[in-house]
């Protein structure tokens, strides 16, 4: 098992310094999913690096244990919260694509049985521009429910200012 894990690490640092979008013909009875979930995973993080690239973020984390180890969702807004960026996986825990969701306040994923204590908690701390850690009753695009654990903060540029929050969640039991 050591052997394989030595084989993802190798195969991460690969494919994280290029670009192919092909599997070689002899790594198709290891799994073909797993190399298309990698490059997603990495496509997901290289757009978060030019975003903090371009917002001049001052946050320093590479995304890499919360995507590809702990396989959170990552969201990203702007200061008004609407949506900019949500990684591939948000598919697979909402059924939403992130060209549904672009644009949109993080809201759409809240319904009638999502606490409103809650979201007035998560609210005030985003209004405060602190960080929170909260879960609640999300909803799928197809209208059923799961508990999303949810650890946000606001991500601030060199000068200081916000340019975006940050979101990363994961279903739980």
């Amino acid at each position: 098992m050591k052997e394989l894990l030595n084989y993802d690490k190798a195969a991460s640092n690969f494919y994280m310094h290029n670009k192919p979008k092909v599997l070689p013909i002899l790594s198709w009875d290891l799994s073909g999913s797993f190399f298309d979930k990698t490059c997603k995973d990495l496509d997901d993080l290289r757009f978060l690096k030019n975003l903090a690239q371009s917002n001049r973020w001052s946050y320093r984390n590479t995304f890499n244990e919360e995507l590809m180890d702990k396989e959170e969702v990552i969201l990203v807004t702007d200061p008004e919260l609407k949506i900019v960026y949500a990684t591939n996986n948000v598919f697979k825990m909402n059924g939403y694509t992130l060209n549904e969701i672009k644009g949109k306040n993080p809201k759409i994923f809240q319904g009638e049985e999502t606490s409103s204590k809650i979201t007035a908690t998560i609210t005030k701390a985003i209004k405060n521009m602190e960080p929170f850690e909260a879960i609640v009753i999300n909803y799928r695009k197809d209208g059923s429910t799961y508990n999303c654990w949810i650890k946000g903060e606001p991500i601030f540029n060199k000068k200081g200012k916000i340019v975006n929050f940050i979101a990363f969640e994961r279903e739980v039991a």
